[in-house]
């Protein structure tokens, strides 16, 4: 068995096709992040926000420092 630390899970995505983005739900108000294609449209989910904090990590797990485009 080995011990030491966890490997940190981070999000890798391209960044001239893809553009990290957040999925409001109409009904809900239900946020899920993800990437969304630049050239198709189509969003891919990650993770879903539940507060500040989930954005925050989002943000982290995929390396941007800038808030992520906002579409429904």
């Amino acid at each position: 068995m080995l011990f030491g630390k966890k490997k940190e899970k981070t999000y890798e995505y391209d960044r001239g096709k893809e553009v990290p983005a957040i999925r409001k739900s109409i009904c809900t108000a239900e946020m899920t992040a993800g990437f969304k294609n630049r050239e198709t449209g189509k969003f891919e989910d990650v993770m879903l926000l539940r507060n500040e904090a989930d954005l925050i990590e989002f943000k982290r797990l995929c390396g941007i420092s800038e808030d992520p485009e906002i579409f429904y």
